[in-house]
């Protein structure tokens, strides 16, 4: 097998940039055929992402594909959260919680503008709460390890609340069992951005990155994996390439499949939910953990903006993969929870939004997924193809390195990650406290962007009328819509809507009536037709019907 010489990494390029990076769908797609790269990455998730950031900071020659839309699956579907991972310590894992406390830490120096501390607390109730007094004791020392393993790193220790200072924090709370409450503290996300931002990354550093580009099948070469078949808006290409990746999450058997005829299927789906309600209904300033009467899954509740967000059950899953959504009786368990915590009555009337989402556990079949270890696995195939799968968003970037480890063995090559200090676009230089303070426009902006806000606000200050609101009730702009369709390789409203703004989650029915709009500003931008625009619309449109009918009504997922 011929090697080609590394190139030397441009570590410069994801640090800093003067002029946008801009990412033009034929370009990219003529390059995937033209070129012959080291790894292709399969699966465009925060695990894929990281995969193909890491190649590319080592100098390979990357690509990356994903089928739908870059974190389309289960990386727009988390809990959000960058953490540790409590649950792990009385499971007896302390070592996967020491490493998540040092990959957190490294998330919030490289994406601080979009990893964010926030505080957990956890009431103590004399009775039918997560715990009581008596227990209160033992779960402090959870906390203490905690804090000693890593938890100390984001610059708080963990706390005893009394009762005032627990209903400061969560005022609607119910206080006639309330004894207190302790507190700690972790990290959250918008999930879908973090993840477009390190593909983007990437492709600062020369990696070639595409969505809608469908793995069709996989290319071989004297028996090894040397690519894949793809199909990208009506178009057909080989890419070759010396090594690939299986990044595919819970599709990940699939893929398996096509490369070893005997390969047995490991992937064991876990559905995790989530709903949204209005935060004057729900009137806290952190996350708060809360008992479901009956249950042994707790629920928590995180204020997002002027929204809260409510979740996640964790079961097994056994349908199609491609059509996941919150059911009617998973939000009554969760309205339950909050309904029980919290003062006031949510009624299904109050939720704006849902996700349901899949976790790609990797186990035996018996017992609860609740109970399963979420550690990574890591395999080459007889074939030569590398497959990543289970793990956590907290992890993803060591995950990455170790993925790319593996194909460098693959490669017959050496070479280090570099990704443990390398910022991610926007990230350098990004000072939150000045950001904050700005207010108003600047402040959402540059809590999405980081540095790169500027790029936006350039388009803004070429066009005030960019600077209007695109869905009502939210921040969004429609500056922001354009810079999706330049910079961030959005085809659809659905791109805009669901991930590159997070509309839908969050005012699903308002996001529905900015579609038009949507629609027409990517027209624009993209060159499509009318006919392609206006279906762009309606399959946005009715994507929006199919999960308020599984949610509200009950239908079929």
């Amino acid at each position: 097998m011929i090697t080609m010489p590394a190139r030397k990494p441009r570590r410069s390029a994801a640090a800093t940039r003067r002029t946008p990076l801009l990412l033009d769908r034929a370009a990219l797609k003529r390059r995937l055929a033209d070129d012959t790269y080291d790894v292709l990455v399969i699966g465009g998730g925060i695990t894929g992402a990281y995969a193909v950031l890491d190649a590319a900071s080592r100098g390979l020659r990357a690509a990356l594909i994903e089928k739908d839309d870059f974190a389309s699956g289960t990386s727009s579907k988390s809990s959000k959260m960058v953490h540790g991972g409590l649950r792990y310590i009385e499971q007896g894992n302390v070592n996967l919680v020491r490493h998540s406390l040092l990959e957190r830490h490294r998330f919030r120096k490289n994406a601080p503008h979009l990893v964010h501390r926030l505080p957990f607390l956890f009431p103590v109730l004399e009775k039918e709460g997560v715990f009581d007094a008596r227990l209160a004791k033992g779960f402090e020392g959870l906390l203490w390890t905690y804090d000693l393993v890593g938890g100390w790193r984001i610059g708080k220790l963990h706390q005893r609340l009394t009762v005032p200072e627990v209903l400061a924090q969560a005022p609607t709370l119910r206080a006639e069992n309330l004894k207190g409450g302790l507190m700690y503290f972790d990290a959250r996300t918008d999930d879908a951005r973090l993840v477009l931002t390190i593909v983007r990354t990437a492709a600062a550093l020369g990696a070639t990155i595409l969505n809608g580009a469908k793995a069709e099948g996989l290319l071989t070469q004297r028996d090894k994996v040397a690519g894949a078949r793809v199909t990208a808006d009506g178009d057909t290409f080989d890419i070759r390439s010396r090594a690939v990746v299986n990044a595919t999450g819970v599709w990940t058997d699939e893929l398996d499949g096509q490369a070893d005829d005997g390969h047995q299927p490991r992937v064991r789906p876990a559905k995790g939910v989530h709903i949204v309600v209005p935060w004057d209904k729900v009137r806290i300033n952190c996350t708060v953990t809360v008992p479901v009467p009956g249950r042994t899954r707790r629920a928590t509740c995180t204020r997002w903006g002027n929204s809260v967000v409510l979740g996640t059950t964790d079961e097994d899953y056994q349908g199609p993969p491609d059509d996941v959504h919150c059911t009617r009786e998973e939000m009554n368990f969760l309205l339950e929870g909050a309904n029980t915590a919290f003062e006031g009555k949510l009624t299904a009337d109050d939720v704006v939004g849902s996700i349901g989402g899949l976790r790609p556990l990797v186990g035996g079949k018996e017992g609860a997924t609740l109970d399963m270890r979420r550690d990574h696995h890591i395999t080459v195939g007889r074939t030569g193809m590398v497959t990543v799968t289970g793990g956590k968003l907290t992890t993803s970037r060591h995950m990455g390195e170790l993925v790319i480890d593996k194909v460098m063995t693959v490669l017959g090559r050496r070479g280090k990650s570099r990704t443990a200090h390398l910022p991610l676009l926007g990230g350098a230089g990004y000072d939150a406290e000045a950001v904050a303070a700005s207010g108003g426009l600047a402040a959402h902006l540059g809590e999405r962007f980081g540095t790169e806000a500027r790029f936006v606000g350039d388009l803004i200050q070429d066009d005030p009328a960019l600077a209007e609101p695109i869905v009502a009730g939210l921040p969004y702009t429609k500056a922001e819509v354009v810079y999706a369709a330049r910079a961030e390789l959005a085809r659809s409203v659905d791109d805009v809507l669901s991930r590159r703004m997070r509309a839908r989650l969050f005012a699903r029915d308002a996001s529905a009536d900015a579609a038009e709009a949507v629609g027409a500003i990517l027209g624009r931008e993209l060159n499509l037709t009318e006919a392609e625009a206006e279906r762009s619309v309606a399959e946005y449109l009715a994507a929006v019907r199919h999960e308020k009918s599984v949610l509200l009504e009950g239908a079929a997922a």
